[in-house]
């Protein structure tokens, strides 16, 4: 029984930080980000805005656009490494927002639940949503995958920053994308990038601290080495690129039957940089006709990058899935479905149905799952919706010190008013009872 994606939509800040000024005040070279990286714009939360925000935005798009009945979903699974709770889903928040906005209980017999796994816990959820509707032809799954990717002011990874999230419709016999059951798996245990339980103090009264007026505030921004995280990603997505091949029983080249190769994108040119290794290894697996997963030294795999042969590889497969990257920056486990958007949009006048997609998904801690997907026919149907050239214009440039102000969270007052999206309306304090209580409104 064949299964997939039928309907695709996304929500993404409507406020982002130029590299240029970023780089003015972080005194880094901009050109450097831009060219050698891809980084142009970083995509930031206004203060209305969360995880959940954008989770309810995207679903609720991805239903009014398709005329979906909400009573027609069987499950509703989140991925997201921004998670408000320890305990109660991003994902209820999400569909309760949704619900509201029908105005009554649309949802009551759909199963909700958060899944977690760095960057690739939305692709467990979409694993999951597969198996589900292949052995429940006759029901219908939500994926939706949102985050917000922070990092500490000063530090390596902030200019790297973003958020989004994507829904998704899975069901058997797609309109969009028919996805393989089979999934290569390489997982192993490292401590490349995680978020401990941690707390710093705040002084309220930015006065001498004292145990009256400090607050002890959970830390949202990640611990990492990005060094250690880059080996630890190449190192899974060999790993499960050979299993998928192993699995498939493919002698060939694998990557040559795809089209376009969808990755996550910590940073828009992260891709097409680690995929050189894989490239290399099936050059000298044609030559050899072996395979030994082997790291080549800098050298090797730069010159490759460089080659003629390679660029056009970049060109032809990787180049329109990295675009929206650059203008959004990372977007956890919504990155790997944001970069099918942008492939779908900037290529949808080459790709044909019946060719192949090859998906190459990684989340520290640390997995990669490799998969693809076929394009069915009648896919440009479903691609009316994405506007994502319109998207991307109709956002706002903001100052530096509005960034670092929205950053510490100082930020009162939203720097643009919602209209005709959810929104964040207030958190109890311990004086409202029930203190962490979010309540969240529709803008008309």
């Amino acid at each position: 029984m064949s299964a997939g994606i039928s309907h695709i939509a996304y929500d993404i800040p409507k406020l982002f930080l130029n590299i240029e000024d970023f780089s003015k005040h972080r005194k880094t070279n901009a050109e450097k980000l831009k060219k050698g990286l891809g980084i142009h714009k970083m995509a930031f939360l206004d203060q209305h805005q969360d995880t959940a925000t954008l989770a309810a935005n995207a679903l609720l798009k991805l239903i009014k656009q398709n005329n979906i009945k909400p009573e027609s979903i069987n499950r509703i699974y989140l991925g997201t490494e921004s998670a408000l709770d320890s305990s109660k889903p991003t994902s209820t928040y999400a569909v309760e927002m949704v619900e509201q906005f029908f105005g009554k209980r649309v949802f009551k017999h759909t199963d909700v639940v958060d899944m977690t796994f760095a960057c690739i816990g939305a692709v467990d959820v979409l694993h999951n949503a597969l198996d589900y509707v292949q052995s429940n032809p006759k029901n219908k799954a939500i994926v939706i995958a949102s985050d917000f990717a922070k990092y500490e002011l000063n530090s390596p990874g902030e200019y790297t920053q973003g958020a989004g999230a994507v829904a998704m419709l899975v069901e058997t016999q797609p309109k969009l994308l028919e996805i393989d059951s089979t999934f290569g798996v390489g997982f192993k245990s490292e401590h490349d990038f995680f978020k401990p339980r941690r707390y710093h103090k705040i002084d309220k009264n930015s006065q001498n601290l004292t145990t009256d007026n400090v607050l002890q505030v959970y830390r949202e921004e990640p611990v990492f080495d990005g060094q250690f995280s880059n080996q630890c990603y190449q190192d899974r997505i060999r790993e499960a690129y050979y299993h998928f091949k192993s699995l498939k029983s493919i002698e060939t080249v694998l990557h040559k039957r795809w089209s376009s190769l969808i990755f996550h994108l910590p940073y828009a040119y992260h891709g097409k940089r680690i995929f050189t290794e894989i490239y290399q290894l099936e050059k000298d697996a044609a030559k050899a006709d072996t395979v030994k997963p082997l790291s080549y030294d800098f050298e090797t795999l730069k010159n490759l990058s460089k080659s003629e042969e390679y660029q056009s590889f970049v060109e032809d497969k990787i180049l329109s899935a990295q675009k929206a990257s650059s203008q959004i920056g990372n977007m956890y486990a919504a990155s790997i479905f944001m970069s099918l958007i942008s492939d779908l949009w900037y290529k949808q006048k080459s790709l044909k149905a019946n060719e192949y997609m090859g998906f190459i998904a990684y989340g520290s801690g640390s997995k990669a799952k490799v998969f693809e997907g076929r394009l069915v026919d009648g896919f440009l149907k479903q691609l009316k919706h994405l506007n994502l050239d319109k998207a991307l214009e109709n956002r706002t440039a903001i100052s530096f010190e509005t960034y670092e102000s929205l950053h510490r969270k100082t930020n009162k007052k939203s720097v643009i008013i919602p209209t005709d999206e959810f929104y964040l309306d207030k958190i109890n304090t311990e004086a409202d009872g029930l203190a962490g209580l979010r309540h969240y409104k529709f803008a008309k």
